[in-house]
């Protein structure tokens, strides 16, 4: 009776822990593709620059870049307090 329950407690955590392995990895992969996406683009940026084709402000970009990340990394932080609580 012991080793039944025992049994079915172990089944769930070990299916838990290889769901979130595999989420984990899936989102791993996601996070590398959009990586180099961004990546190409900001080459493509300065090919294009190199090339005098576009005129980017690198400072004003960075600093739109900047503001968009610290705003949604704050807005990340408000709304798990505040599912939280």
């Amino acid at each position: 009776m012991i080793i039944e329950t025992f049994g079915q407690a172990a089944a769930t955590m070990g299916s838990g822990f290889f769901v979130g392995i595999l989420i984990g990895y899936a989102l791993k992969k996601v996070i590398k593709i959009v990586a180099v996406i961004v990546g190409l683009f900001f080459a493509g940026l300065a090919y294009l620059q190199s090339q005098q084709i576009a005129n980017i402000n690198w400072n004003k970009l960075q600093t739109v870049l900047s503001e968009d990340a610290i705003t949604t990394f704050s807005n990340a932080i408000l709304h798990i307090q505040s599912s939280g609580s």
